[in-house]
């Protein structure tokens, strides 16, 4: 059971990483291109500065929905999982009735 807590946590960890990387990568790449059209085309920097601004709001929202889902998985991995009880068959239920 306790080599399944630590995969768990360990899992968690890896997801949570590979956001927090593929965000800022995201984020990097998008702020580089950004760069690259308003230094070729200065007059479209006002359109381009809002459009980059918008797609990094939009991949940090995605970061954190990530993060939240792999706080969640490490959560639910700490939790004891309920026992399931031995159910009587259907057969010994209409029998006591």
């Amino acid at each position: 059971m306790e080599l399944y807590l630590g995969l768990g946590y360990l899992g968690a960890g890896f997801g949570a990483g590979l956001a927090v990387i593929g965000g800022a990568w995201g984020i990097g790449k998008l702020a580089a291109s950004a760069l690259e059209g308003i230094a070729r085309q200065p007059e479209a920097g006002g359109d381009i500065r809002t459009t980059m601004i918008i797609a990094a709001a939009l991949i940090e929202g995605f970061t954190f929905f990530a993060i939240v889902v792999t706080l969640l998985l490490a959560i639910k991995v700490s939790t004891p999982t309920a026992q399931v009880e031995n159910v009587p068959a259907a057969s010994q239920q209409t029998q006591a009735h």
